[in-house]
């Protein structure tokens, strides 16, 4: 919950590639798990949920699996810490 009131912007396109710390005005876990995979789909992730193709789609996707996915320690640190507040907040998986 502390990373959420540090005052940052919500992550966008900018912010994935520069892997900006977790986003500060996330209202709920659907924001959560939007910005999380958002770094996913910047990268090349392929979706396979219904979910995931229907937020981002797959054009363009590259890596089916998302431990493939090649994210700098920035990117990796701020899905940990989006992780850490989805469990914290009880978000469903």
């Amino acid at each position: 919950m502390r990373a959420l009131t540090m005052g940052l912007a919500v992550l966008g396109p900018l912010l994935v590639m520069t892997a900006m710390p977790l986003p500060a005005r996330a209202e709920s876990c659907d924001d959560l798990w939007y910005a999380r995979n958002e770094i996913y789909k910047a990268q090349g992730y392929c979706f396979r949920t219904r979910r995931g193709i229907e937020a981002f789609g797959n054009a363009g996707c590259r890596y089916d699996n998302a431990d493939e996915v090649p994210l700098s320690a920035a990117q990796r640190r701020t899905i940990a810490d989006i992780q850490r507040e989805e469990r914290a907040r009880r978000c469903p998986r």
